[in-house]
């Protein structure tokens, strides 16, 4: 690399004596691009990315001769003169469920107060970074892409640029199928979702779980929190005939982009980088839902880009080859 990589250990405090005993230190790598250093106060945008379901921010570094992982990628394209440079700083939002949405939740913990305030926070004080929105931009992709999205639109004065990647929205048609595969995974535990939950926790091993059972127990613990279950948390489905219950779901629908948009539409129009694609062959049809969002975005009169490629969930990381000069620049132009 002609960069290098740091990683960071933040010692969370809104994370600490989190509900499921998670880790309140984080290690977030850092890339630091290769004229780091160099030019005394030259200061940098910085990119934040947000890992998908099970994704954690140590992923990012994982080492593949065949394949790049992220900062390699950043780094090629800014070697190749694709990209000027920035600082990319990985989020580290994972949870004992799979992952955090990252929101805050009294079932998983503080998981939007860590990245908006600690990490960026951290991030700022210890780095050369451009201290204001217009010069931070915050992406991701899958569950990172629905967290990008989310915070962009709650906290414009902290990002001024967003890109979602496959992001969550359009629920009814990603989530939909999760609550039929939960109510049959069900039967291997005695149609007990708490016997589910407390037996996925305690395995060492999840691979007898079902993957999208085990999506609906995480979003579940991150969209309908409840203090007062013994879950923790609201399931939005009956366990039994996986018929979804009107007054949970309404609090998931809440927190789909598509119906946000509307609340936070001034917000969304502060942005000045807007930008969102998805795949025509994505498993979860999440392309519908960027289809629907773009719509929504069309009636508020909030300016975006809405693109469309021909992969799948599992397969469009070159879109990040688009993706990261893209802000960059744009964050760039503040710097």
């Amino acid at each position: 690399m002609k960069g290098r990589v740091q990683i960071e250990t933040i010692s969370s405090i809104v994370l600490k004596d989190n509900p499921l005993g998670d880790p309140r230190r984080r290690e977030i790598p850092v890339y630091l691009p290769p004229s780091y250093g160099t030019a005394r106060g030259r200061r940098y945008p910085v990119l934040y990315y947000l890992p998908g379901f099970t994704g954690t921010s140590r992923g990012a570094l994982n080492y593949n001769p065949w394949k790049e992982n992220l900062l390699e990628r950043f780094d090629r394209l800014i070697d190749e003169g694709r990209s000027p440079e920035a600082i990319l700083v990985v989020v580290d939002g994972f949870t004992a469920y799979g992952g955090s949405q990252y929101l805050n939740s009294t079932a998983t913990g503080r998981y939007e107060d860590f990245v908006v305030y600690e990490v960026i926070g951290y991030i700022d004080d210890k780095h050369a970074t451009v201290r204001h929105s217009e010069g931070r931009a915050i992406l991701g992709k899958s569950s990172g892409g629905f967290g990008a999205l989310t915070l962009a639109m709650r906290h414009p004065e902290v990002f001024g640029h967003c890109v979602s990647h496959s992001g969550d929205m359009g629920f009814d048609a990603g989530y939909g199928r999760d609550a039929l595969k939960f109510a049959t995974a069900l039967g291997r535990f005695g149609g007990s979702p708490k016997r589910f939950v407390d037996e996925f926790l305690k395995s060492k091993t999840k691979d007898g779980f079902d993957h999208d059972a085990i999506n609906l127990m995480a979003m579940s613990a991150c969209y309908s929190p409840n203090e007062t279950s013994s879950l923790g948390f609201d399931l939005p489905c009956d366990p039994r005939t996986g018929e979804m219950i009107p007054a949970v779901w309404k609090r998931w629908l809440a927190l789909d982009p598509i119906n946000a948009a509307a609340k936070h539409a001034g917000a969304l129009r502060r942005l000045k980088t807007l930008w969102f694609d998805a795949g025509t062959r994505d498993e979860y049809f999440l392309h519908l839902g960027a289809r629907r969002f773009s719509g929504a975005l069309k009636a508020l009169k909030i300016r975006h880009t809405h693109e469309e490629h021909a992969f799948g969930h599992f397969d469009m990381n070159e879109r990040l080859d688009k993706s990261l000069p893209l802000l960059a620049s744009r964050a760039r132009r503040v710097g």
